[in-house]
């Protein structure tokens, strides 16, 4: 019969070199760096939801929490303020952040205009005559952030046929009450991304005037990831983790275009068969110098900026 202490001995060491080979992962576990990640109610944002559905931020040491801000323009505010450390802002919100001395940097790429897109864009009242750009002198035209990606775009389409935009009336609408603020007949015209642009067209509320893959070239940058330079400085490891799994979440909705539905409906809150119907976005974990050019020149044209930087030090390594 064996000893009790020598029973009582093994057990103990047993015990001993199970913690010691659980202590990494617990490490691993209470390691997780935590950060906010600020985003509006768009698809754009889906390799963030997907990251945070199906773990992969959690795989790659990231405790992510995803906080809804109703207008893009707030964005840059947010991570000045310190409550959220990475932020979804348009290109025209960050660089005209940058202008005003915010020093904000691009961490990842978001989202792109996508050229098979003929949904996202400005979308026109039932009943509201708008079938050219000359058309829309003196209408009222909601856009999701004064300054943001729609409301430079539609200006944008306006200014390349020779129409004064200032000669238009913009107001902010949430991208999620676009169709109903158009419905009302508060503006005439709605710019706006799926899934609120289909919901406008399938509910019978308006007709798409131009789509924002007519205005702007293929791959064009829509929403970048984006930080202070402060903080992406005095934290390089978790801002490559964080690229390195919306790189990840993009490979996941090539791979599984369903399993993408999922996860953006967790987060844009539609029910599945909604989401069934909805295109996914182009998705580009990569922003070149080039990409960022184009917004400066074009926000240079609209006096939105007083200096032109040097996009590639808009990014970080």
């Amino acid at each position: 019969m064996r000893h009790p202490t020598a029973l009582i001995g093994r057990r103990t060491l047993t015990a001993g070199l199970g913690l010691a080979l659980a202590t990494p992962a617990i490490r691993r576990a209470r390691a997780a760096t935590p950060v906010a990640l600020g985003y509006t109610a768009t698809l754009g944002f889906n390799a963030a939801f997907i990251a945070k559905d199906r773990g992969i931020f959690a795989k790659n040491g990231l405790d992510v929490n995803l906080v809804l801000i109703t207008l893009n323009s707030n964005i840059p505010g947010a991570l000045v303020g310190g409550s959220i450390q990475i932020g979804g802002p348009t290109p025209t919100v960050m660089l005209q952040a940058d202008d005003g001395g915010l020093d904000m940097v691009v961490v990842s790429g978001c989202s792109g205009i996508d050229p098979d897109n003929k949904t996202d864009g400005l979308l026109v009242r039932r009943g509201v005559q708008i079938a050219q750009p000359a058309d829309c002198a003196g209408k009222k035209i909601g856009v999701p952030g004064l300054n943001a990606y729609y409301h430079v775009m539609v200006r944008k389409w306006l200014d390349d046929h020779g129409v004064d935009w200032r000669r238009v009336n913009f107001v902010e609408v949430p991208f999620t009450q676009s169709a109903d603020v158009l419905r009302s007949g508060s503006v005439d015209a709605v710019a706006t991304g799926e899934p609120f642009s289909q919901r406008i067209v399938a509910d019978g509320i308006g007709t798409l005037v131009v789509a924002a893959s007519d205005i702007a070239p293929g791959g064009t940058p829509s929403l970048f990831y984006a930080a202070t330079r402060a903080w992406a400085r005095a934290n390089g490891p978790t801002a490559a983790s964080f690229k390195q799994s919306i790189a990840e979440a993009i490979r996941f909705q090539a791979a599984d275009p369903a399993g993408a539905r999922d996860s953006a409906g967790k987060f844009i809150r539609l029910p599945p068969e909604v989401m069934a119907s909805v295109s996914m976005p182009l998705l580009q974990s990569d922003v070149t110098p080039q990409q960022v050019g184009f917004w400066v020149d074009l926000m240079a044209k609209q006096g939105m900026i007083q200096d032109k930087p040097d996009p590639a030090k808009l990014l970080t390594p």
